[in-house]
């Protein structure tokens, strides 16, 4: 089978296309005839060993897939690594089946992206009607569904934060209340702003930094900030737990593995509710672009790049 192969770890220039042995399924897995092939931050992470999970190699990249099993289902799927192939297999409680009405590129939307925004707002922030909510990085693909499902959650207003006019253009669009340019000098004076002068009650942040930092000091009293990426790549400051006490704040992380340690079968719930918002129209993944399987170096600069808006995803036939 064709499959991007990493054997040192680096930038996008180390993703290769090779030929492979097909994967073989072991006990309670699957095997996926992959149609696409989900790219997303913790990919480009992978790549460099940056992960929260460290690699090893020699490494197929890629931890969503959507395909065919061998009994005819279509199924979107998470994989510890091995999407980026024709060919992948995944454990059975990681693979959904995608209901009429929903594609596998809005699947593959759904499974991380889709999934990571319904999680921060459900359970890191939790959300109250009629709460404010920050959504930094508001045209990538948690940020375009974070602001459609904080505004179905009924939150009061929605900041969104993104380095694009378009990008503002599309979050007013998709339900967002206000936006504010990501190159603000003074990210807590900007939020505040926006929100009509008061403190904001809760943010979800994936930058990192200085952005960080100042989203915190926007926070109201009882505000939540839910952490759960870096695309920035640079560490926000340490956190004084005298400061929270001070300000009645919570900063918290969230990382997507650890939802299924949670009783309840939450993955299940948010799955269940993300596609049947999608079925019937009142979700709207936005599809960033799809890519060749041999220029997924392409996705990888791009995404790093941070001009891609929406999902990004990979055609294995192509």
């Amino acid at each position: 089978m064709r499959a991007i192969q990493i054997t040192e770890f680096g930038g996008p220039e180390v993703l290769t296309l090779t030929e492979l042995p097909d994967p073989e399924p072991g006990a309670g897995e699957l095997l996926v005839e992959v149609s696409r092939a989900g790219v997303n931050y913790a990919d480009t992470h992978q790549a460099e060993n940056s992960y929260l999970a460290p690699a090893s190699l020699p490494l197929v990249p890629g931890m969503e897939i959507a395909g065919r099993t061998a009994d005819g289902r279509r199924v979107v799927a998470l994989t510890s690594s091995g999407g980026y192939a024709e060919k992948a297999v995944t454990a059975e409680p990681m693979a959904f089946e995608i209901p009429e009405g929903v594609s596998d590129e809005d699947a593959l939307a759904l499974i991380v992206q889709g999934a990571t925004a319904w999680v921060l707002l459900r359970k890191s922030v939790r959300l109250e009607p009629g709460e404010s909510v920050v959504v930094h990085a508001a045209g990538g693909g948690v940020g375009t569904l974070a602001v459609q499902l904080a505004k179905s959650f009924g939150a009061g207003r929605i900041i969104a934060v993104a380095g694009s006019e378009d990008k503002r253009k599309l979050a007013l669009e998709l339900g967002a209340d206000a936006t504010v340019d990501s190159s603000a000098a003074d990210m807590t004076e900007a939020l505040v702003e926006a929100n009509g002068g008061k403190r904001v009650d809760t943010v979800l942040d994936m930058v990192g930094g200085r952005v960080t930092d100042e989203s915190v000091r926007a926070l109201a009293p009882f505000g939540r900030l839910a952490f759960y990426g870096m695309a920035s790549r640079e560490l926000p400051s340490p956190i004084q737990p005298s400061n929270l006490m001070r300000f009645s704040t919570t900063v918290g992380g969230m990382w997507l593995p650890h939802v299924w340690q949670l009783p309840g079968n939450v993955m299940k719930q948010a799955m269940d509710e993300l596609f049947a918002m999608v079925a019937e129209g009142s979700l709207r993944p936005i599809q960033g672009g799809t890519y060749p399987l041999s220029e997924a170096r392409e996705a990888h600069e791009a995404l790093r790049s941070r001009t891609t808006v929406g999902k990004l995803v990979l055609d294995t036939r192509a």
